[in-house]
């Protein structure tokens, strides 16, 4: 079996959300049950120096992008047993950041094109050309238009991720014949309000659609979820598959992670030796017995911040806990976070930075981890917190919905505490409920005792990913 990952990011060469996450680790699981996977990136600017200067240059060609031929290097580096290539054009990549460009239209379909045409150069014939989100959706409709009569193409076979379908990559229809190279024939299977969709050709010309959560799956069938495809995503349930990321449990270890202050395994003491190392950094009181929440968020209207800041006040105010906040994302949200930190001194301690350091300090010395998300396509935090023993509180929506357990006094079973309604009392209420247990030690060792338990690592994750490269090429 051979599967070739096409992707926009990947961790630890470049990074803005999960989808490097995912496309850092899934791989590495995947051969661990015998698959023999590569990944195809773009060559960003912005990749570190350290791994640019292991780069193998592989080959050279010219890539078609409509009426234009355009240069495109392959370059190749070996990264935890995987070998990672990465398509090179300083027109397109030698740019700050990844993307937020005009040309975004263009700079992606030359990418999409790009690894289709590369595979005649290199020394690897995918059976399984495996898409992740809306970079990376239009291969699919290119391997249709461009290739298929092509015996090196006839039978690959697509599966295309949805990592979070609120972006889309929609361009002008003009794309489609200009830097596609495809005629209106085509059109019907990306038209997006008389536009191009990168995101519904990927739903369209694939061979099975995944996405991220069993409940985001039917979510995103849903108009309040589907951002105008949830009809298309409808027609195609019977090719559509949800299924939970995991993390790292390598890198991501309380017991191995040099990141963090104390290491420790399920030892509640020594966790604890981590909040108060974090008071005293980020100077807050030293009260290792009072119940410190965290959120590490990007700053954005869909991560729920507009229910916390309607009651943080009341909380900080009434309740006995302290809250410590990383994050970066709307000028709005930074800008309360910091004037409520002015008020509120030996309470909160808002970090607007991006940290990765800082982020594991925080999973690692809290006690309980707030997603009070509006919508949440899988999550990665909520499953880092459990590694590291913080309780999530999270409302019920995506994988928040499949990776969380609502705690129960009399079976003590559940990892964490959760709410229905996206209400800011509610909400409120949900974590007052989680304070009220943490001071209950027969209970909070219970609950830890099930966070610590469970395996989030990508091992049933890959085998499922497994069965359905296997069902595709087997009907094929």
């Amino acid at each position: 079996m051979k599967v070739l990952f096409a992707a926009a990011e990947a961790h630890p060469f470049v990074k803005t959300g999960g989808l490097a996450d995912v496309i850092g680790a899934l791989p590495k699981a995947l051969k661990g049950v015998g698959v023999d996977v590569r990944v195809i990136l773009p060559k960003y600017k912005g990749i570190p120096e350290k791994f640019v200067s292991q780069m193998e240059h592989v080959a050279a060609l010219s890539v078609p992008v409509g009426w234009r031929n355009q240069y495109c290097g392959i370059e190749r580096i070996i990264y935890d047993g995987i070998p990672v290539y990465f398509i090179d054009n300083e027109y397109y990549f030698g740019r700050d950041g990844i993307y937020g460009y005009m040309d975004d239209g263009e700079r992606f379909s030359f990418f999409n094109r790009a690894v289709l045409e590369c595979l005649e150069t290199l020394d690897f014939q995918p059976n399984v050309l495996h898409c992740h989100d809306w970079h990376a959706a239009v291969i699919p409709m290119l391997l249709q238009g461009h290739y298929r009569h092509n015996p090196l193409y006839a039978e690959i076979r697509t599966v295309f991720t949805i990592h979070n379908l609120l972006y889309q990559g929609v361009f002008p229809y003009s794309v489609l014949g200009e830097l596609l190279g495809l005629d209106d024939s085509y059109f019907l299977g990306v038209e997006y309000y008389g536009n191009v969709n990168f995101m519904k050709a990927g739903i369209v010309y694939s061979d099975h659609i995944t996405t991220v959560s069993p409940t985001y799956s039917e979510e995103i069938r849903t108009a309040y979820y589907g951002y105008g495809l949830d009809g298309l995503l409808s027609s195609r349930a019977d090719s559509l598959s949800g299924i939970v990321n995991g993390i790292d449990t390598k890198i991501y270890n309380p017991a191995s992670d040099p990141q963090i202050y104390t290491r420790y395994r399920t030892n509640l003491a020594k966790k604890a030796e981590n909040k108060i190392a974090l008071q005293q950094e980020l100077g807050l009181p030293v009260a290792p017995y009072i119940p410190l929440v965290a959120m590490v968020t990007r700053l954005v209207d869909s991560k729920g911040l507009d229910l916390l800041t309607r009651v943080l006040d009341e909380l900080l105010y009434y309740d006995d806990i302290q809250f410590v906040l990383l994050g970066t994302g709307d000028a709005v949200y930074e800008r309360w976070f910091r004037e409520a930190q002015w008020r509120y001194p030996t309470k909160l301690s808002s970090q607007i930075l991006f940290s990765d350091a800082l982020s594991r300090k925080i999973y690692a010395a809290s006690d309980l981890f707030l997603m009070p998300s509006k919508f949440e396509p899988c999550g990665i935090g909520q499953l880092l917190a459990l590694r590291y023993g913080s309780i999530p509180v999270v409302r019920e929506t995506g994988g928040l919905n499949d990776t969380v357990h609502s705690y129960n006094e009399e079976t003590g079973e559940g990892n964490g505490f959760t709410f229905k309604d996206y209400n800011a009392h509610d909400m409120m209420y949900t974590l007052r409920r989680a304070v009220s247990f943490y001071h209950k030690p027969e209970h909070w060792k219970k609950v830890t005792k099930n966070a610590f338990a469970g395996d989030y690592s990508w091992n049933v994750s890959a085998q499922q990913y497994m069965d359905i490269y296997n069902r595709i090429l087997e009907q094929s």
